[in-house]
């Protein structure tokens, strides 16, 4: 039995998530290279050999070692190339297939004069996120960048990388198509101003809620989103995915009552879920969604009430009168994650429904 917050997980959900982008990545003939960052684990990601996942995406250099030494040959580092890791990436390269991300003469210059081995690059692109990457219309950077590669002799340019993160902040599909179609005219425009120079130039696209919700990806050459293959709070919201697709959820215990509040207190704080938060219809913030437990798996149409603060260790529920009275102190509740990456992340580890520990990289 469960006597502390505990991040379970639904392998068949899980499943049902990979085999959906699967499909749609076959049905566009383009390459799927899912984000490992949401699992960070070697048995989650056997689930996606499964289904003929190859080629993987990780955030840093960190990952992209755990997952070689799990035995993935081709794994691109979707993530700044951070030059003072050179030679662990060095080390990478000589093992296995490995990618990075460049946006600056500096990046390009010092790894040059390092790296020994054959290293694929990708200049990352901001299609209007906002986070990172040269602007997509900033054609005269990305030249200078190009004639760089075009003489490297270890730094192999593979094309475009872009993550339309954006999606993120939209409250329709409209939205997303239309962030995706100026993504995609950004894009080809840029491909097809090198053309002469490069023209295999590929293009890397992904983020999950485009993924989820459009088909149409027959421009691209991969795509590479993460979060769907467990979705969270913060996807239901956008439109991404089901509450029944969503594949973990944090079992806290009740640990206080407090009636006049109409509050239940849980063990499964900020620590556990983050502080990622949401607003609902009303413009309250929440940080997560309440429901029923049995055993080890959740009940996404029992809801028990909504997480309307975090601290540390606390979270604070709010619940109606028959709920308050039904929950007792020493119950096992579960929590629906804003953001699942980040709860995993907090984590560290998994239980299945079925009971099995599974870790993840440390």
């Amino acid at each position: 039995m469960l006597t502390r917050p505990k991040l379970l997980i639904d392998k068949k959900k899980c499943i049902t998530n990979i085999n959906r982008m699967v499909i749609k990545a076959k049905e566009n003939n383009v390459l799927l290279r899912p984000h490992f960052k949401t699992h960070q684990s070697a048995k989650v990601a056997e689930w996606f050999k499964e289904y003929g996942v190859e080629c993987i995406t990780v955030s840093s250099v960190k990952m992209a070692e755990y997952f070689a030494n799990h035995g993935w040959k081709d794994i691109t580092i979707a993530f700044p190339a951070n030059i003072l890791e050179w030679k662990e990436i060095n080390t990478l390269a000589n093992s296995i297939n490995v990618n990075i991300v460049v946006e600056s003469i500096e990046s390009i210059l010092f790894l040059e004069s390092k790296l020994t081995s054959p290293v694929g690059v990708y200049i990352k692109v901001d299609t209007g996120y906002g986070r990172t990457g040269i602007n997509a219309d900033d054609f005269e950077t990305i030249l200078n960048l190009l004639k760089r590669l075009k003489n490297s002799k270890n730094l192999i340019f593979i094309g475009y990388l872009c993550h339309a993160g954006h999606t993120y902040n939209t409250s329709s599909i409209a939205e997303i198509e239309k962030i995706n179609k100026l993504a995609k005219e950004q894009l080809l425009a840029l491909k097809t101003f090198m053309a002469s120079e490069f023209p295999l130039a590929e293009i890397s696209f992904g983020d999950t809620p485009s993924c989820s919700i459009l088909n149409d990806f027959s421009d691209y050459h991969e795509l590479r989103p993460g979060n769907f293959v467990f979705y969270d709070l913060t996807q239901h919201s956008i439109g991404s995915c089901k509450l029944e697709d969503i594949a973990v959820a944090l079992a806290v215990p009740v640990v206080a009552k407090h009636p006049k509040r109409n509050e239940i207190i849980v063990h499964g704080g900020a620590v556990h879920l983050s502080k990622d938060s949401l607003k609902d219809k009303d413009g309250n913030t929440y940080y997560g969604i309440a429901v029923k437990l049995n055993g080890n798996k959740w009940d996404v149409n029992k809801k028990i009430g909504t997480v309307v603060k975090v601290s540390q260790e606390h979270g604070i529920i709010k619940v109606e009168d028959h709920i308050l009275k039904e929950v007792q102190i020493g119950d096992l509740i579960a929590i629906l994650p804003i953001h699942s990456c980040l709860t995993a992340n907090l984590m560290k580890e998994y239980q299945t429904t079925d009971g099995e520990n599974i870790s993840m990289m440390i």
